[in-house]
């Protein structure tokens, strides 16, 4: 039964080469321009993931702004410096269980580093060894400040590879080890972290115990840094920020509607709506590619429905020598989805490699922003699985094209038929 099905099949497409070849097309270009769009977009979304991932991390930051309103007898613009008993509070019991892992960094200061009858310029602060993952930074040489070199004050020092390629040009990774002042003081260089030519990231970061021995006696910090585990959604981290942010303008007599006195910066919220934005593109590209589908989908309904017409005589032959409705329902269904599965499974081949000669092409060039240069497209492919699923679907959409079209020739009447030319 199914060979007989095939073969009157494969009989009618060839009697109507240049008819099954145009509905081919269209359902090919479709599933085609879906694959590529699909990639195009996902190469998009992995160059954004990637250019943005050193300066989103999974933290919060809080620092001190200048004020935008008067209140509680202080002037506008008054500069807020955060202390030691933020830091205190924001480890405090008001925010078990919500707030952990907190850290403080320095405000920083110039300084002139120097190796022999080299010098740069440097950008000096004092940090914890949670300030890497923060910062994202990546090492090429040595390690990051750890506990003890906080505990201990030691005088060690972690710089960028564009100033270690300054201080030691020659073999700018081996300077770790080396002993370069910074203006009176000697710091040993036990890292150097990662950056490229156009980088601007001048910081050199020593402990912060370090640095408030040496630079800063007082008990300010520059920022508050530390992660959560309390809030799950974007809702309850916005009413996170609300109500820390309310507790710190209390302790500094900050007006509560005055939005520049405190500068806190959830890293948690921008993932969470960089995340939505991807699903949006995602959906986006989807809906355009169906589109795109459903004019090959409208041609082959269009195509069956001709078929149909010519071929009332024959389904009136077939049903007076007894074939039955559901036997004229499924060869024109049969038909249908050979067409669509046929060329469906050619255009998801040649979208596949369309995805790779882009990632060669485009992918593999950079532009450039004149601070940094960075991929337009990266990895622009699709996955197999993601290519099957569209081609389904395609194959679904093409059987219920070729439903009403095998409705209709399972309602034609013999006698009628036969009269037909």
């Amino acid at each position: 039964m199914i060979t007989d099905i095939l073969q009157e099949i494969g009989s009618t497409l060839r009697n109507n080469k240049l008819r099954t070849a145009l509905t081919g097309f269209a359902v090919s270009w479709g599933i085609f321009l879906l694959i590529c769009l699909l990639g195009a977009g996902n190469g998009l979304m992995n160059s954004f993931m990637g250019n943005i991932e050193g300066f989103i991390s999974m933290s919060v930051s809080v620092e001190g702004w200048y004020t935008s309103e008067p209140y509680a007898g202080y002037q506008a613009n008054r500069h807020i410096e955060l202390d030691e008993g933020d830091v205190a509070y924001t480890q405090g019991r008001d925010w078990t269980g919500v707030i952990y892992n907190v850290t403080r960094s320095t405000t920083g200061r110039s300084e002139t580093l120097a190796y022999g009858s080299h010098t740069v310029d440097g950008y000096m602060m004092g940090a914890t060894p949670e300030y890497q993952d923060k910062e994202k930074l990546k090492l090429t040489a040595g390690r990051f400040i750890n506990r003890s070199d906080v505990k201990e004050r030691r005088k060690i020092i972690v710089i960028s590879l564009a100033q270690a390629k300054e201080l030691m040009p020659s073999a700018p990774e081996e300077i770790v080890g080396r002993w370069i002042n910074a203006s009176s003081v000697a710091f040993l260089v036990v890292g150097v972290y990662q950056t490229d030519e156009r980088d601007w990231r001048r910081s050199v970061l020593i402990p912060f115990s370090t640095y408030k021995g040496i630079y800063d006696s007082s008990d300010k910090v520059d920022a508050i840094n530390f992660e959560l585990s309390g809030p799950s959604n974007l809702k309850e981290y916005k009413e996170f920020n609300e109500a820390y942010g309310s507790a710190i303008k209390r302790r500094h007599d900050i007006a509560p509607t005055d939005e520049r006195g405190i500068w806190l910066h959830n890293g948690y919220v921008e993932n969470i709506q960089m995340n939505q934005a991807k699903n949006i593109l995602r959906i986006a590209l989807w809906i355009l590619g169906i589109l795109t589908l459903i004019s090959g989908i409208v041609g082959v309904s269009n195509i069956m429905l001709i078929s149909v017409k010519e071929r009332t005589h024959e389904f009136g032959i077939r049903k007076a020598i007894g074939a039955k409705p559901k036997n004229i329902l499924s060869l024109i269904i049969a038909e249908s989805v050979t067409i669509t599965a046929s060329f469906g499974y050619v255009g998801m081949l040649l979208g596949m490699i369309a995805c790779q000669v882009m990632d060669k092409t485009v992918g593999a060039k950079e532009v450039d922003l004149g601070f940094q240069q960075i991929r337009m497209l990266v990895n622009p492919t699709v996955g197999l699985d993601v290519a099957l699923e569209a081609t389904l679907l395609l194959i679904v959409a093409g059987t219920i094209a070729g439903l009403a079209p095998a409705l209709k020739a399972a309602r034609v009447r013999p006698i009628e038929a036969l009269r037909a030319e």
